[in-house]
């Protein structure tokens, strides 16, 4: 099934699309968060479209994020060997992994501003795992998938300079700017997509960027889910965003976001993502 939240920014309606049809989930849900999916929310929608009792909307208008602001968000950094490469990192041995704040969640194709004083805003193409049931010491990573409500598109962007020369050691400064998290436009759910082995893209002004495959992820997908567990609990409805891989801007063989760039990113069978990113007319510190 394909789950998402169409309307402006704070006032979104939970939807299924069907086919070509949207259809209203405000009879079993006010939102698609957390206490829908613990409370068996994709059962029930799914039996819901099978009985046909969800009223039809029409299509159109902004696309939000398809999931309402997850408790947590969770990323997993270098987990695509050529990127540590890259970064100038040799593949972790361990799981990296750091917090970007919920409110960086935005629609995938709402306008994003460049914080004041930004001079290396990169973008990142990214598979993320939404939870589904409450998961702590999970015994194998074969236990992981029983807990994923389903997948999104994600952009995980970063200002390189404050994640990584103001940083004190940690990332998390350039990392939880405003509408540094875009995602969706669907949550698609597990049956509907092969996750180990999907094709991840990205563009700037047209131009290709990142290219490869979730199959090239370090720590696969139910390792993540389980490895997390060991030190975490996951609830319903937190984000996991599984890594970036190569082609970005940290890179130095590209320009980093400036005004008025397009980018687009894309995963297949998870839809595509177009932000055009704006310049502040404000002036910050430049750390640069």
């Amino acid at each position: 099934m394909r789950f998402a939240r169409l309307g402006s920014f704070g006032d979104e309606v939970p939807v299924v699309i069907e086919d070509d049809r949207v259809l209203d989930l405000r009879p079993l849900t006010p939102d698609l968060d957390g206490a829908f999916f613990a409370s068996g929310g994709i059962a029930r929608a799914a039996d819901a479209v099978e009985r046909g009792i969800l009223p039809e909307l029409p299509s159109g208008g902004r696309i939000g994020a398809p999931i309402g602001r997850p408790s947590a968000v969770y990323c997993v950094g270098m987990n695509y060997a050529a990127h540590a490469a890259e970064s100038g990192s040799t593949p972790p041995e361990n799981l990296v992994l750091f917090l970007k704040a919920p409110n960086t969640v935005v629609g995938p194709d709402d306008d994003v501003a460049i914080p004041p004083g930004s001079v290396k805003l990169d973008w990142e193409v990214e598979l993320g795992i939404v939870i589904g049931s409450r998961a702590s010491y999970l015994d194998s990573p074969e236990n992981s998938r029983e807990h994923i409500a389903g997948f999104v598109l994600a952009n995980d962007l970063s200002e390189r300079d404050w994640q990584l020369s103001v940083s004190g050691g940690q990332w998390s400064k350039g990392k939880c700017g405003p509408g540094f998290l875009p995602i969706g436009p669907w949550l698609v759910t597990p049956d509907e997509i092969d996750a180990d082995d999907v094709r991840l893209r990205s563009w700037v002004n047209g131009e290709p960027r990142q290219d490869s495959r979730t199959s090239d992820l370090i720590f696969a997908i139910d390792t993540v889910v389980w490895e997390l567990s060991q030190f975490l609990v996951l609830e319903p409805g937190d984000l996991i965003l599984t890594g970036t891989p190569e082609g970005v801007g940290l890179s130095e063989r590209f320009p980093y976001i400036s005004h008025g760039d397009v980018v687009e990113v894309e995963i297949d069978g998870l839809g595509r993502q177009r932000q055009t990113y704006v310049g502040s007319d404000r002036r910050g510190t430049n750390h640069g």
